[in-house]
């Protein structure tokens, strides 16, 4: 197979309280919503798209903050998502200003994949209409249909979504995933926890591989100390995900292993 590119995009960033990232800075289990906690110790991260040029299609990966946040964040994210989140989006840095600027059209996306609906990783998806194929996992939507308060469905209302099942076995901390070529060289791996559907993204060739955690953990200190996010559905699941992410981050075969909001992680090209 052919080389394959990973391009790491920062499509703005997010003011969140610190124990968004990580759970351990506070003790009150809704810490990370900042309510009646101070603002100045906020802290700004990056947040993240991927545009992995395959052999057999050009795809992205999550999609960053919307260009609405600019004009009026209150009105894009709602009223409770924008007390939590803060977006920032410097000019040139919405995806579809990357992606213009690299001469790719969203028609010319063969997948749009979101590794969860959190606002800032589905933010920015009307502004590619025209992307051939928009995925994201079945348990994802299922739990986003009930979950009001979390989510923001006005983000991806009218997007004609697919869905996929993390049904593969034996691969990930569930032993489930979605091979989206049928050839082992994308795997959607099941990592759920800080949401009901959260997937990975692992891209090898010839024995290495890339791996891509979404919000599995919010840096690579998360996988080393397992620091788990402040947000969960469930603590036990983030805590397995995350000694997985542990486990093949460390592997010699691995050449890259990438969280979302990683401050340490700059936008740059990863060879696979």
């Amino acid at each position: 197979m052919e080389q394959i590119k990973i391009h790491i995009l920062h499509c703005g960033s997010v003011c969140v309280d610190p124990a968004l990232p990580d759970a351990t800075v506070a003790r009150r289990r809704l810490a990370y919503t900042g309510f009646l906690r101070r603002k100045n110790n906020r802290v700004w991260l990056p947040v993240s798209a991927y545009l992995i040029e395959h052999p057999k299609g050009l795809i992205l990966f999550d999609t960053g903050w919307s260009r609405q946040v600019r004009e009026n964040q209150k009105r894009h994210m709602g009223r409770i998502l924008c007390r939590v989140n803060q977006a920032q989006l410097p000019p040139g840095q919405a995806v579809d200003e990357q992606l213009a600027a690299m001469n790719i059209l969203p028609a010319d996306l063969d997948y749009v994949i979101l590794s969860h609906l959190d606002c800032d990783h589905v933010s920015g998806l009307k502004m590619l209409g025209g992307a051939k194929n928009v995925l994201v996992s079945r348990n994802e939507i299922n739990d986003a249909k009930r979950s009001p308060f979390r989510y923001r469905s006005s983000m991806w209302d009218g997007v004609p979504l697919k869905t996929f099942r993390f049904s593969e076995p034996d691969y990930g901390p569930f032993s489930a995933y979605f091979d989206l070529f049928g050839d082992g060289s994308v795997l959607l791996t099941d990592i759920s926890g800080h949401s009901a559907g959260l997937a990975a993204m692992t891209v090898q060739r010839d024995g290495k591989y890339a791996l891509l955690y979404s919000d599995g953990g919010y840096s690579a200190q998360a996988w080393k100390d397992i620091r788990l996010p402040g947000m969960t559905r469930s603590t036990g699941k983030a805590a397995r995900a995350l000694m997985w992410i542990r486990d093949m981050s460390m592997r010699p075969n691995c050449i890259e292993s990438v969280a979302n909001h990683d401050p340490d992680v700059k936008p740059h090209v990863i060879l696979v």
